[in-house]
């Protein structure tokens, strides 16, 4: 695994010691000597990780970090302080500015690659859905990189698997003052109380009776439902190899004991708004690809999506040779409707179309709007003469009830005309039968409107 390491130290024999260090493992290294540089650096995006000293001249290292984590082009990077200071509360503030962890000098090679190369894996992860959700503030969904800069980490739900009673009432004594903590102190239960549960951080003590601390923590990272779960493991001093081997299978940050008080709620805090920052990034992934294939106005699948998914219906019908119907409807004298009362109740009486159409058919159905007063709905296996029970179950369900608009101030008469047409032969295709569909929906308009015309064919 390689990434851009980002080295911000003053001094120069510092700078170059950790060059060596990181080269030696073929990750590309770029050096800053001021935090004023390394701040322009990462706002170009040519960084991957921040290893950041703290005692700089003019900008120290807090302030760097507080910098980056406050705005939205950067606040996504890891930043590593690395430092002389070495007390809890030196700790605590490197972690309450933002920092993703906290090594003290002289850093000893292991540590420093693997706490790295845990970062950068999931630092990588993270960066394959911010790429997904990069259009999102082009078609006007909220953007996660703002949400995710004022994320306090407060409020969260805290799953603690530990089994020795002083020690978790202790660590969840603390807890509870910002957060909602379950302790379990069954290991072989956890996973099953993880999985049932969304909880936003997992906390497992590698001091466990009769039971592998890691083997739990490898196991959570294996199954799909607590697999995004943040996990920090709690460690006695001399477990530094256990806490390394637990980067390397994924745990997210690791606390030693006696734990402080301070540095525990900090770190529970980076951890839940790391966990909200990707939350939101996936919602914004799931959002962008339902803007895609639905109609903003009606929550309709739009035309696009339509004509993908009906030649795999077709397909699959002719196929199987089953039947498929589908129907083309349009609002009768629609332009008068905005001619008259507005563009307002145009779009008022076409979200209530949908809605009506939506519950006249099955789920299994695909309904959507074709373009303007136009929509169309695809019925596999659903015969001619189905089809027109269905179309003329729809027409009058329409008709029967007045729309309202206006903020229901007014209610208007609404009425369609519906073309039907079947598939007729295994050459069809959707293009053939929506053609068919519409040439009966014209002559349903020309006969009068406000009525159902099936296709002759």
């Amino acid at each position: 695994m390689t990434a851009r390491i980002l080295v911000v130290d003053d001094i120069p024999a510092n700078v170059k010691l950790l060059e060596a260090r990181l080269t030696a493992e073929y990750f590309d290294v770029t050096t800053a000597m001021s935090g004023p540089e390394a701040l322009a650096i990462c706002e170009r995006a040519q960084c991957d990780i921040v290893l950041l000293d703290v005692m700089m001249p003019d900008m120290d290292g807090f302030e760097v970090c507080r910098r980056l984590k406050a705005n939205p082009v950067t606040h996504h990077i890891p930043v590593v302080m690395v430092t002389a200071l070495d007390q809890p509360s030196d700790r605590v503030q490197g972690l309450e500015a933002g920092a993703d962890d906290f090594l003290t000098k002289p850093v000893s090679d292991i540590a420093l690659l693997a706490r790295v190369r845990s970062l950068v894996r999931l630092k990588m992860a993270a960066d394959e859905l911010r790429m997904r959700a990069v259009t999102s503030r082009e078609i006007g969904i909220n953007d996660p990189e703002v949400a995710a800069v004022s994320e306090a980490g407060r409020g969260g739900r805290v799953l603690l698997v530990d089994d020795r009673k002083s020690s978790y009432e202790r660590i969840a004594g603390i807890l509870t003052a910002e957060h909602t903590v379950d302790v379990e102190t069954n290991p072989a239960e956890a996973l099953f109380h993880a999985a049932e549960t969304d909880y936003e951080v997992m906390i497992v003590s590698l001091g466990l009776e009769n039971y592998d601390g890691l083997r739990l923590c490898s196991q959570a990272r294996s199954l799909d439902r607590t697999r995004g779960v943040p996990i920090l493991i709690i460690a006695e001093a001399e477990d530094n190899a256990r806490l390394l081997r637990g980067l390397e299978i994924g745990v997210n940050d690791y606390l030693v004991r006696p734990v402080d008080k301070n540095e525990l709620l900090a770190r529970v805090r980076t951890q839940i708004r790391k966990k909200r920052y990707t939350a939101r990034l996936r919602d914004n992934v799931q959002q962008s690809m339902e803007a895609a294939i639905t109609d903003a106005l009606t929550g309709l699948y739009n035309r696009r999506y339509m004509e993908s998914h009906l030649g795999t219906l077709v397909e699959q019908a002719a196929g199987r040779g089953k039947p498929l119907s589908l129907l083309v409807l349009d609002i009768d004298y629609f332009k008068s409707i905005n001619d008259s009362y507005g563009h307002d109740a145009g779009d008022d009486v076409l979200r209530e179309f949908a809605m009506r159409v939506r519950k006249s058919i099955r789920g299994i159905d695909l309904a959507c709007r074709y373009g303007g007063e136009e929509f169309v709905v695809v019925m596999p296996e659903t015969d001619m003469a189905v089809g027109a029970l269905v179309a003329e179950r729809i027409r009058r369900r329409i008709a029967s009830e007045p729309f309202a608009i206006e903020g229901g101030a007014k209610a208007i008469d609404v009425t369609l005309s519906i073309g039907l047409a079947s598939l007729a032969s295994e050459n069809d295709t959707g293009a053939t039968i929506i053609k068919r569909a519409d040439q009966a929906l014209y002559r349903a308009k020309r006969d009068g409107r406000n009525r159902v015309v099936a296709d002759a064919a």
